[in-house]
């Protein structure tokens, strides 16, 4: 169940940067409420998975769905560039997630 917690609070954390984008510097109300409400429902997810998890591997689970969803997020959504090179580095970092879920799995 905290590895749940962990994937949720890592798709939380795509919504926080994309509404942190949207936000224009917190200039536009309502993506300024949606990145508060979203970080704080990822950190908060994030905080009760550590109380089961080791620290490094659900903090890198974490920030690598987040960093993955957010680059993806973009290229599909916000017109960001899209290259060979993004998309093998992304799947290199879904890759290192996985991983890094794995390794853990089995002591938790």
């Amino acid at each position: 169940m905290a590895w749940v917690l962990v994937v949720v609070a890592g798709l939380l954390e795509t919504g926080f940067a994309v509404c942190l984008k949207l936000s224009h510097g917190f200039t536009r109300l309502w993506p300024t409420i949606a990145f508060a409400v979203f970080a704080l429902a990822s950190f908060g997810l994030l905080t009760l998975s550590l109380k089961k998890l080791d620290v490094g591997p659900a903090y890198a689970v974490w920030t690598g769905i987040g960093a993955a969803g957010t680059a993806i997020y973009g290229m599909i959504f916000l017109d960001d560039v899209v290259s060979t090179l993004k998309i093998v580095s992304i799947s290199l970092v879904i890759i290192g997630v996985i991983g890094l879920q794995l390794s853990g799995a089995s002591q938790h």
